[in-house]
């Protein structure tokens, strides 16, 4: 048995958990309404805020930092990043099908919302574009870095 096998993984358990799925909705609708409030801030500034803000933190948050707060599981997971622990590495999960659509479903509403602007164009497409390529299953466990070692262990 592997020691990523013997305990169940709480870092990325709570995404099949009820309202899981909710939260990416809900705090989406915030960042939108936190942006419509500021002064000045246009209603294509702001969807293509919302847009990089949201994409910047799944992009953090899934992609970015590697390994487990706990203590729990000996290292297990060190090397992994929290979407190649989702679901111990299985793809096309309902779990990582939602969180692939849902960046870019709020492309296709930014897209739409900002009138299909060029400039604002560009920037929410390479923010897409920057969240969705690491989703795919070609890069999975693939680490493009810039003055980064040599992974230890795939």
């Amino acid at each position: 048995m592997s020691d990523q096998a013997a305990l169940p993984n709480l870092n990325a358990d709570w995404v099949n958990a009820k309202g899981a799925w909710t939260i990416h909705i809900v705090l989406i609708a915030c960042l939108k309404i936190l942006f419509d409030i500021i002064p000045g801030v246009s209603q294509e500034t702001s969807w293509t805020l919302t847009n990089i803000s949201y994409m910047f933190g799944s992009f953090l948050m899934f992609h970015w930092v590697r390994g487990v707060p706990f203590e729990f599981n000996a290292g297990a997971y060190d090397n992994l990043n929290m979407w190649e622990q989702i679901d111990n590495g299985a793809q096309y999960t309902p779990a990582k099908k939602f969180l692939l659509s849902v960046p870019i479903v709020l492309f296709l509403l930014s897209t739409h919302y900002t009138h299909y602007d060029l400039t604002y164009f560009t920037i929410n497409f390479m923010a897409v574009l920057g969240v969705v390529i690491p989703k795919l299953p070609v890069s999975h466990r693939t680490r493009v870095g810039l003055f980064s070692g040599a992974p230890e262990d795939r």
